[in-house]
């Protein structure tokens, strides 16, 4: 049963949870990545609590195994469905997603969008690396899984407003970040709540709730200068 604070959440408000890997990181290939890595338990768990929330929406990041090896079968088997944001460059790394992993969720009813190439800031870019992160990616995912990309998560959550207008000349239909604040239904450019290792169901859930306190405000107002500096 729903809590009351989470019955009375906003209609017009979206909170978007952003998973990155689950399990025990067996290959971390940047620095602290570790930390953004989930316990299979708790990531059920939270999956529990906040399946039948409908203000919820669920994503992953990086194209990890894991996202097919455990979040889809534990997503299939509750019902859900989440937008898995993946790295072209890693189409061919063992411990990432394949062409055939990303089919495999498309036609599980999940939404395939783009993570970049390699991994990099988005800011800052030449004109060619920024063909190479925003478009050829885009393009290498599409014809990997079968369906049209449309959406984008900004890598390390970095941008600035020559970031943006990048993505919006490219066309893409949301762009998502990681600045913890809840977001407008609908909006085109979405924050999202990462769940990291130290976080518990508890914690998980006063995000879920509404009720993410005077930091929300804070990362809204970071967000606000970021897209115009």
């Amino acid at each position: 049963m729903l809590s009351r604070a989470a019955t009375t959440a906003r209609h017009d408000t979206r909170i978007n949870l952003c998973f990155h890997g689950i399990g025990t990181d067996p290959t971390e290939r940047e620095r602290g990545e570790s930390r953004y890595w989930v316990t299979e338990t708790l990531f059920l768990r939270v999956l529990d609590r906040v399946g039948p929330m409908p203000w919820v929406s669920l994503s992953f990041d990086d194209g990890n195994l894991s996202d097919a090896d455990i979040a889809l079968p534990a997503l299939r088997e509750r019902g859900l469905t989440a937008t898995f944001f993946v790295l072209a460059g890693r189409l061919h790394d063992p411990a990432s997603l394949s062409s055939l992993h990303l089919r495999t969720l498309a036609a599980a009813g999940m939404r395939i969008g783009t993570h970049g190439w390699d991994h990099r800031s988005w800011r800052n870019l030449t004109d060619a690396a920024a063909r190479r992160e925003l478009i050829d990616a885009r393009a290498t995912l599409s014809e990997a899984s079968g369906t049209d990309i449309t959406e984008a998560a900004l890598p390390m959550g970095q941008y600035d407003r020559a970031t943006l207008a990048r993505l919006r000349a490219a066309s893409y239909s949301a762009v998502y970040t990681s600045d913890r604040y809840p977001a407008r239904d609908q909006s085109w450019l979405r924050p999202r709540y990462s769940v990291a290792a130290d976080d518990t169901v508890e914690s998980v859930l006063r995000i879920a709730q509404g009720r993410p306190g005077f930091r929300a405000a804070r990362n809204a107002l970071a967000s606000s200068v970021k897209r115009r500096r």
